[in-house]
C-alpha cells in the first residue's frame, strides 16, 4: 500500500514539472519572439527528456524495491515452512524411535518366540525367546533366509518340514504347523514346537513381510499325553467302578430275593396260623406273635439295609414333584394311629386350612414321616402324646415337626444320631430297632433338597423336624396307566366265581397263596410251575387275574407277561407280579414292562387281598365296557 502511494506522488510531481516546463517555454517564446522558438523547442525537449528519464528512474527504483520486498517476504515464508517441517520431522523421528522401542519391548516381553521377515523371506528381527530356541542372535540372523535360522523336522519321519513363511508371503494367508514338529537349534538341540505364520501388510494392503510366532510345547504335549493316559486310567477305573456298582446292585437284589423268599413262607404261614380256624391256643398265639415279631423285624432290617446301600451307591432315583402335604398327612395318620392307640399314645395333628405343596418324592416323603412318627410312638412314655406341627420357614420352605413326650436325649446322644447301627443306648430297651432308620431318613431328606434336625431336653421330650421347599400345586392330576382304582381294606367282591392263575415254581409260596385264596369263596385258583405252562393255561382258561412270579425256570415272568400282552385273547387280563425282588428299580422296571401291579414277598395278607380286589374290579369294569360297546359295533 505504501509503495503504491509513493508511485502516485512521484507521478504527480513529474506531471507538475512537465506542466511548468511547457509554461516556461511558452513564456520564453512570447518574450524573445519567434526567433527564439528554436531555442525554446530545444529547451522543451530537454525538459521532456529529463522528465522521461526521471519517470523511468523512479519506476525502476520502485520496482526494485518491490522486488526486494517480495523476495524478503517469500524468504520468510519459506523459512517458516522449513522450520515447521523440521519440527514435524523431529516429532516423527521421536515417534518412530518410541515405536521402535515399544516394538522392541513388546517383542522382548512376549513369552512366545517371534521372527519377522521381509517380503523375500529374509530375517529382519528375532526376539530373545526366538534367539534362545533357534540358537541365533539378532545380529547374526538379520538378512539371512529364514530357512537357515528356522530349521524344522517332522518328529515321526525326521524329514524336513515346509516352513510356512513362503506360503504366507505368496498367498497372504495365515498358516500353522502340523502336529509333532521339531525345531532343531543351531547347536543341534531339539524341541517340539507349535507355531503360526501371518502376513505383514502396509497401509495399502501390500504384503511387505511375515511374522512367525512359535513356542516350545515339549512339556505341554507331555502333560497332555499324561492327561490322556490318566483319562484312560480314569475311564477304566470308572468302568470298573460301574461294574462293581452293578455287581453290588445285583448282589443286593439277589440277597433281597434270597432273604425275602424264606421270610415269605415264615410270615405268610404265621399270619395264616394267627387268623386260622380253629383259633390258636394262648400259648400258640404267643408263639405266633414272637414269630411274626421276629419276621417283621428281620424284614424291616433287610429293607433298611437295602435302602442304605442304594443311597450310598447313589442309585436312588427320586422325583421332584408337588406333593400335597394335607394328603400325605392324612395317609400317614391313618397308618400310624392304630399303633399309637394300641400303645396308649395320643396323636395330635395341628390343623392348617390353606392348601400347601412341597417339592418331594411322594413315596419317600411318606417313608420319612412314617419313620419319624413311629420313633415318636415307640420311644414315648406311657400315656404320652405325639404332636405334628407345620410352620413356614422363610423364605420359601416349610418346617414339619414331630414332637414327643419321651425321656429326651442328652447332648452326647444327639451327637450320635444319624449314625448307622447306633441306637444311642436303646439296645437294652424292649423296643426293637435297627439303628438305620434315622440315617436313611436323613439321606432321603437331603436327596430331596431338604434338611433335618432335632431338639431335645432330658425328661421333656424331643422334636424331630424336616424342612422342604414349598412349590405350586400341580395343574393336572393324572393316574398311572394300568393301575386300577384303590379298594377299601376289607372289601369283598360279591360276584360269581372268579378264576385266578398263579405261575410259581416254589411249592411253599404256592401253598401260601392257595390257603389265602381258599378263604375267599368267590375265588378259585389254578397254578402253573413255569412260564410256558402258565402261558398255555392263560390261553386255555382265560383267568380274570394272573399272579406271576418273576424268577421262573425257563422263560422269566417278565417274558411270559409280554407274550400274554401281545396275544389278543389274553392282552386284557391284569397280571400282578409277585416277587422277592423288592429293589425299587426292580419294581419300576416291572411296572414299566406292563405289569398291572407288584406285590413283594413276604406277602402281607391285607395288602395282597387289596391288590387282588383292585385287579378283579378292573377286569369287571373292562368287561362291562366291552358289553356296552358291542351293539355299536
Amino acid at each position: 500500500m505504501k509503495s503504491t502511494h509513493r508511485v502516485v506522488v512521484w507521478l504527480a510531481g513529474a506531471t507538475l514539472l512537465l506542466t511548468l516546463g511547457f509554461a516556461a517555454s511558452f513564456w520564453m517564446v512570447r518574450q524573445t519572439g519567434e526567433g527564439s522558438v528554436l531555442r525554446g523547442g530545444y529547451a522543451t525537449s530537454l525538459l521532456v527528456l529529463l522528465f522521461v528519464i526521471a519517470i523511468v528512474w523512479l519506476i525502476y527504483r520502485e520496482s526494485q524495491q518491490r522486488l526486494r520486498n517480495l523476495i524478503h517476504l517469500e524468504t520468510q515464508h519459506l523459512l517458516e515452512i522449513q522450520e515447521a517441517l523440521n519440527t514435524r520431522l523431529a516429532l516423527t523421528n521421536i515417534t518412530l524411535r518410541e515405536s521402535e522401542e515399544k516394538l522392541s519391548v513388546t517383542l522382548n516381553s512376549i513369552g512366545d518366540a517371534v521372527i519377522t521377515t521381509d517380503a523375500e523371506g529374509r530375517v529382519m528381527r528375532l526376539n530373545p525367546v526366538a534367539e534362545q530356541l533357534t540358537g541365533w542372535l539378532q545380529t547374526e540372523a538379520a538378512g539371512r533366509p529364514v530357512s537357515e535360522v528356522f530349521n524344522i523336522l517332522n518328529q515321526e519321519t525326521r524329514r524336513p518340514s515346509a516352513i510356512p513363511v513362503m506360503e504366507t508371503l505368496a498367498l497372504g494367508t495365515v498358516k500353522g504347523l502340523a502336529n509333532h514338529t521339531l525345531l532343531v537349534a543351531r547347536n543341534g538341540k531339539e524341541c517340539v514346537i507349535a507355531d503360526s505364520c501371518a502376513p505383514i501388510r502396509n497401509h495399502d494392503g501390500r504384503i511387505i513381510g511375515a511374522v512367525l510366532v512359535f513356542r516350545n510345547v515339549t512339556e505341554e504335549y507331555a502333560a497332555q499325553q499324561a492327561l490322556r493316559d490318566r483319562g484312560v486310567e480314569l475311564e477304566s477305573a470308572k468302568s470298573v467302578a460301574e461294574k462293581a456298582n452293578l455287581a453290588k446292585s445285583d448282589f443286593l437284589s439277589s440277597m433281597s430275593h434270597e432273604l425275602r423268599t424264606p421270610l415269605n413262607a415264615i410270615l405268610g404261614f404265621a399270619q395264616l396260623l394267627e387268623t386260622g380256624a380253629p383259633p390258636p391256643t394262648p400259648t400258640q398265639k404267643r408263639n405266633i406273635e414272637q414269630i411274626l415279631k421276629g419276621g417283621w423285624y428281620l424284614l424291616e432290617l433287610v429293607n433298611e439295609i437295602l435302602d442304605l446301600a442304594l443311597i450310598e451307591a447313589g442309585r436312588v432315583t427320586l422325583s421332584g414333584e408337588p406333593v400335597s402335604l394335607l394328603e400325605v398327612m392324612l395317609e400317614c395318620r391313618a397308618m400310624i394311629e392304630p399303633m399309637a392307640q394300641k400303645r396308649g399314645i395320643g396323636m395330635t395333628f395341628l390343623r392348617f386350612d390353606l392348601p400347601c405343596h412341597v417339592k418331594a418324592d411322594r413315596t419317600r416323603f411318606k417313608q420319612v414321616l412314617i419313620n419319624l412318627l413311629v420313633n415318636a410312638i415307640k420311644y414315648n412314655r406311657p400315656g404320652g402324646t405325639v404332636t405334628v406341627e407345620c410352620d413356614p420357614s422363610p423364605p420359601d420352605a416349610l418346617r414339619i415337626s414331630v414332637r414327643d413326650t419321651g425321656v429326651g436325649l442328652s447332648p452326647e446322644q444327639m451327637m450320635q444320631l444319624f449314625q448307622p447301627f447306633n441306637r444311642i443306648g436303646m439296645e437294652a430297651s424292649k423296643e426293637e430297632g435297627t439303628g438305620i432308620g434315622l440315617m436313611v431318613t436323613k439321606r432321603l431328606i437331603e436327596l430331596m433338597g431338604g434338611t433335618i434336625g432335632v431338639e431335645s431336653e432330658i425328661g421333656v421330650g424331643s422334636v424331630f423336624w424336616i424342612e422342604l421347599r414349598l412349590t405350586a400345586a400341580p395343574q393336572l392330576s393324572t393316574c398311572k396307566p394300568g393301575l386300577g382304582a384303590p379298594v377299601q381294606p376289607g372289601s369283598s367282591v360279591s360276584s360269581p366265581l372268579h378264576t385266578l392263575l398263579y405261575v410259581e415254581d416254589n411249592p411253599a409260596n404256592l401253598e401260601l397263596v392257595e390257603q389265602l385264596v381258599a378263604r375267599r369263596p368267590d375265588l378259585r385258583l389254578l397254578s402253573a410251575a413255569d412260564g410256558s405252562i402258565g402261558i398255555e393255561f392263560a390261553r386255555a382258561y382265560l383267568p380274570e387275574v394272573i399272579l406271576m412270579d418273576i424268577n421262573l425256570p425257563g422263560i422269566s415272568g417278565v417274558d411270559a407277561m409280554q407274550i400274554l400282552r401281545l396275544d389278543p385273547t389274553t392282552s386284557h387280563i391284569p397280571i400282578i407280579a409277585i416277587s422277592a425282588n423288592a429293589m425299587p428299580r426292580d419294581i419300576e422296571k416291572a411296572l414299566d414292562a406292563g405289569f398291572f401291579n407288584y406285590v413283594t414277598k413276604p406277602i402281607k395278607v391285607g395288602e395282597f387281598m387289596d391288590t387282588l380286589d383292585a385287579a378283579l374290579k378292573y377286569t369287571q369294569a373292562a368287561a362291562a365296557r366291552a358289553v356296552h360297546q358291542e351293539p355299536a359295533s
